[in-house]
C-alpha cells in the first residue's frame, strides 16, 4: 500500500486553522532571539519624494482665425477748406456788424446789446428749446440802425427767425420761418440841388418765409439718404411790388456699395410778381423754373469722379448743362487735383436782385441767369495748420443782370436799374489761404480776380468788381479775451453817371477790429471798431459809406 505524502501526512494530522497558529509562535520566537548586543538603528533603503500625479488638462489654445482676403474700403470725405468770398457789402452795414449765425455753445439763452455812433442802437438775442428727445427748437432775433451824415442816409434791419426739428428713431422733421424788414433811403442825389422827403425815397422790404423738410438720420434697408423740403417766400417793397415764391426740392442718394452711388437733385421753383402803384401801367408776370440733375459718384481713397446731366426748364425754354467734378489726391494726401464742368442757375427774383443791390426799383421782366463753369485747382495741407487752395476757371453766363443807374429820366439817378446782358464771359482766377490752431487761432485770407469778356448788349460790366481780396482773423490770447479782425479790399467796376458816360470807380478799403471779454460765466462785453481808415467809399455809384464808426456793449449768456 502506498503512503500518502510527508506534507499530506502533516496536514492530516494538524487542521488548517492548527498551522495557522504554529506559523505564528514560531515569528514571535524568532523576534525574541534579536541580538541586543549592539545599538538600535534605523536603515534606510531610499528617500521618499512626493510627486503629484499628473492630472489631463483641458487645451484652452484657440485655432487661429480664417484670413480675411476681402477689402474692407471705408472711404470718407474730408472737408475741403475752401473759402468763399460772395460777399457783397451794402453800404451802409459796417463789416463787423454782421449777425451771428449760431447759439454760443454751452447758453440756452444768449443776448447781445450795444450802442454805437452814428445813432446805433444794436440788439441781438437768441434762444435754445429741448435737447433733441424728441425736439429742438432755437429762436433768434435782431435790430439795428443808424444815422449817417447826409441827409437820410439812415437804414434800419430787423431780423427774426425760428427754427425747430422733432426726431424719431430714424428721422428728422424740421421746420424754420423768418421775418425780415429792412428800411433803406435812396439818399444818392444831389442834395445842393434836389431835396425829397423820406416817404419819397423810401425803400422798406419786407421778407417772409416758411421752410418744412423730411430727412432721415439712420441708414434705412434701401440705404437711400434722402431730404425733401418745402418752402413758400413773400416778398414786398412796399406801397410798389409784391412777389412770392413756392419752392420743393428733392435731393436723394442711393449707395451702391463702398465706392459708387447714384445722386438725384429735382427742383421746382415758382414765383409770382406783380406791381403796384407803377405809372402808366402795373405789370404781372410769373418767372417758374424747374431742373432734374441725376448723377453717379465714385470715391476712393485717392479719386473722387461725380458724372450727371441737369435738364433745365426755364420759363418755357429747355436747355441741358453739365455736372461732371474730380478730385485726384497724391498717395501722401497732402495735394489734390481737382477739376470740372458744372452747371449752375440763378434765379433772378426781386428778393435775391434787391439783397446784392437794396437800392434795385421795381423790375420790367425777369430772366434767371445760366452759368456754366469749367475749372481747374489744386489744394493742400502743407502742415497740420496751414491750408491753401487755388482755381482758374472760365464762366459763361447767359442773361447776366448788370446794376446801373437810372439815367433815362430826370433826377433819378439814385435809383438802380437791372439790365440784361444775354452772354458774358469771365476768366476768375482764386486763391484761398488758412492757418489754424484749434480754437486759439484762425486766420484766412482769400483774393479773387475777374476779367470780364464778350459782351453784347452792354459797353461794360457794370459795377462787377474786377478784384475782390478778403482777410480774416481771430485769436484767443487768453482764455476769457477774443480778438478780432476784418480787411475787405476791391478794385472799383465800372459805371454810368447821369450823362450816360462810362466811368470807373475808385474803389476801397475796409479795416474793423473788435474784441470779446468774458467777465464771467454770465457776462461779457465786446467793442468793435469799423472802417478805421475812414474812408467813404462807394460799391454802388453815388451811395458813400459811413466813415469810422464804432459799436460797444455787453454779452449775456444763461
Amino acid at each position: 500500500m502506498k503512503l500518502p505524502s510527508l506534507s499530506k501526512q502533516f496536514s492530516m494530522l494538524f487542521p488548517k486553522g492548527c498551522l495557522f497558529l504554529i506559523s505564528l509562535l514560531l515569528s514571535v520566537y524568532g523576534f525574541a532571539q534579536v541580538d541586543t548586543s549592539k545599538p538600535q538603528a534605523v536603515t534606510i533603503v531610499s528617500s521618499y519624494k512626493p510627486v503629484v500625479k499628473s492630472v489631463a488638462k483641458i487645451n484652452l489654445s484657440a485655432t487661429n482665425l480664417p484670413i480675411d482676403t476681402s477689402k474692407n474700403l471705408s472711404p470718407y470725405a474730408i472737408p475741403v477748406q475752401n473759402l468763399f468770398y460772395a460777399y457783397q457789402p451794402i453800404n451802409l452795414k459796417p463789416l463787423a456788424l454782421q449777425h451771428d449765425t449760431l447759439m454760443e455753445l454751452g447758453s440756452r439763452y444768449f443776448a447781445k446789446i450795444g450802442l454805437g455812433n452814428y445813432s446805433t442802437p444794436y440788439v441781438y438775442a437768441a434762444a435754445n428749446f429741448g435737447d433733441g428727445s424728441p425736439y429742438l427748437g432755437n429762436a433768434y432775433g435782431s435790430y439795428i440802425s443808424s444815422k449817417g451824415k447826409i441827409k437820410n442816409q439812415d437804414y434800419s434791419l430787423l431780423n427774426l427767425k425760428a427754427t425747430g426739428s422733432y426726431f424719431t428713431p430714424n428721422n428728422e422733421i424740421y421746420t424754420a420761418v423768418h421775418a425780415n424788414r429792412s428800411q433803406y433811403f435812396l439818399y444818392g442825389y444831389p442834395h445842393d440841388s434836389l431835396n425829397y422827403n423820406k416817404s419819397d425815397i423810401s425803400q422798406q422790404l419786407v421778407d417772409i418765409g416758411l421752410k418744412l423738410g423730411f430727412k432721415n438720420t439712420a441708414v434705412n434697408a434701401l440705404q437711400i439718404n434722402y431730404n425733401p423740403t418745402i418752402g413758400v417766400q413773400f416778398f414786398s417793397l412796399a406801397k410798389t411790388l409784391n412777389e412770392t415764391s413756392f419752392t420743393f426740392q428733392l435731393p436723394a442718394e442711393k449707395k451702391i456699395n463702398d465706392l459708387f452711388s447714384v445722386k438725384l437733385d429735382a427742383l421746382l421753383d415758382m414765383t409770382h410778381y406783380s406791381t403796384n402803384n407803377r405809372i402808366p401801367n402795373n405789370s404781372a408776370y410769373n418767372n417758374n423754373l424747374y431742373y432734374v440733375s441725376p448723377s453717379v459718384v465714385y470715391h476712393d481713397k485717392q479719386l473722387k469722379l461725380n458724372g450727371g446731366i441737369m435738364y433745365v426748364g426755364n420759363n418755357g425754354k429747355t436747355s441741358f448743362m453739365p455736372n461732371i467734378e474730380a478730385e485726384l489726391a497724391l498717395s501722401s494726401q497732402r495735394f489734390i487735383f481737382q477739376g470740372g464742368w458744372i452747371g449752375k442757375i440763378r434765379k433772378n427774383t426781386f428778393a435775391n436782385l434787391s439783397n446784392i443791390n437794396p437800392y434795385l426799383i421795381g423790375l420790367d421782366s425777369q430772366k434767371n441767369t445760366l452759368e456754366t463753369e469749367a475749372y481747374f485747382g489744386i489744394k493742400s495741407s502743407v502742415t497740420k495748420h496751414l491750408l491753401f487752395s487755388a482755381k482758374a476757371a472760365l464762366i459763361v453766363y447767359k442773361d447776366y443782370q448788370f446794376f446801373i443807374n437810372d439815367t433815362a429820366g430826370v433826377n433819378k439817378e439814385n435809383r438802380f436799374v437791372a439790365t440784361n446782358e444775354s452772354r458774358l464771359n469771365n476768366f476768375r482766377l482764386h486763391g484761398d489761404i488758412s492757418y489754424i490752431i484749434r480754437d486759439k487761432f484762425n486766420f484766412n485770407g482769400g483774393i479773387t480776380i475777374n476779367a470780364y469778356t464778350g459782351l453784347k448788349q452792354n459797353a461794360h460790366a457794370w459795377h462787377m468788381l474786377p478784384m475782390e481780396m478778403n482777410a480774416s482773423l481771430r485769436w484767443m490770447p487768453l482764455k476769457k479775451l477774443t480778438v478780432k479782425s476784418d480787411f475787405y479790399l476791391f478794385a472799383g467796376g465800372k459805371y454810368l453817371n447821369k450823362a450816360n458816360v462810362s466811368k470807373r470807380m475808385s474803389g476801397g478799403a475796409d479795416w474793423s477790429v473788435g474784441a470779446d471779454y468774458k467777465i464771467n460765466k454770465h457776462i461779457g462785453a465786446f467793442i468793435n471798431l469799423n472802417n478805421i481808415f475812414g474812408k467813404n467809399y462807394e460799391r454802388w455809384h453815388n451811395y458813400p459809406v459811413y466813415g469810422f464808426n464804432f459799436l460797444g456793449g455787453v454779452l449775456i449768456r444763461f
